[in-house]
């Protein structure tokens, strides 16, 4: 009977200590009672929450260590922005997260799900904690719940802007694997176009040629158009004024490798032929470039069975 008394009694002393002495207070006042109870059971709390991961299938991309140290790293940072609610520094959380985490393969909606399933593992301690009062109870989630809304959104918004980060530098990355300019031998330089050439491709392309020419004072460039399937009007103008720029740089261009569909499309957009030096093949492109710098070639029969 004197221990269920004094439990009691040490329950009401709790509850008027976090409602301010019988009153429940403001989410001012709330707060950092509710961060000092996530504290005080942070193992316990943490571990329930990696279990709900596991058990939905989450973050399997990482290795046991790893969501262990990640999980805790959140854990921390998650309580630490309730008690602050400095959302400058969640965002910069979150970005560093991000980093660390895109890598290894986890997806957004991996994110959003760990962060939300940890917004729900700590509602449901503070249910457990506060349900004989439900006056205090409801203060307590009015409190926590759109603390805990802003984080989930932060964090995820934060996730979505660095994946997209990472796609386009690898967009970027892809590119210019993709339209390599490549010398040669001395003042000539070769551009192979592989794959679709859109417009943002098309500037792109002329960029690096132009940077391509000024760095090995190029004089004459062969573009090698026999990997891409297609042009449009606005890529075949933009064709001859990458003709029309190198000219401007000193360097004349051999376009080669015009497919038939190609040579038809540029016929039918009615594209200003005149600017454009075309070869049926990268061979003969080569071979009329060499000429253009004053190279001769010759063929040297080579004599067998002696």
């Amino acid at each position: 009977m004197d221990t269920e008394r004094d439990t009691g009694q040490a329950l009401q002393d709790d509850d008027r200590q976090l409602s301010g002495g019988g009153q429940h207070g403001d989410g001012t006042q709330l707060l950092p009672q509710l961060v000092a109870h996530l504290r005080e059971h942070r193992a316990k709390l943490r571990d329930e929450w990696a279990s709900r991961i596991r058990e939905a299938h989450l973050l399997e991309a990482m290795t046991p260590q790893e969501m262990a140290a990640e999980t805790t790293s959140v854990y921390d940072n998650y309580v630490e922005v309730l008690e602050t609610g400095s959302v400058e520094a969640l965002q910069h959380y979150a970005r560093d997260l991000s980093e660390r985490i895109i890598p290894r393969g986890v997806e957004t909606h991996e994110v959003v799900g760990i962060v939300l399933l940890l917004r729900d593992v700590l509602a449901r301690s503070l249910f457990e904690k506060y349900q004989r009062d439900f006056g205090l109870l409801n203060s307590v989630l009015d409190a926590y719940e759109p603390a805990a809304n802003r984080i989930a959104n932060t964090v995820a918004v934060s996730f979505v802007e660095e994946r997209e980060r990472v796609i386009r530098q690898q967009q970027d990355a892809i590119r210019e694997l993709s339209t390599p300019v490549l010398p040669v031998r001395e003042r000539l330089l070769i551009l192979p176009i592989i794959g679709v050439l859109d417009q943002q491709r098309a500037r792109q392309l002329t960029e690096q040629l132009l940077a391509g020419i000024r760095t090995h004072r190029a004089k004459v460039v062969v573009i090698d158009i026999t990997g891409a399937p297609d042009v449009d009007h606005t890529v075949a103008n933009h064709l001859v004024q990458t003709v029309d720029a190198s000219r401007l740089m000193g360097a004349s261009v051999i376009i080669t490798g015009l497919s038939p569909t190609i040579a038809q499309t540029l016929v039918t957009l009615g594209v200003d032929l005149s600017k454009m030096n075309t070869i049926g093949d990268l061979q003969g492109g080569l071979e009329e470039a060499e000429r253009l710098l004053g190279y001769t070639v010759t063929r040297k029969d080579v004599a067998t069975g002696s």
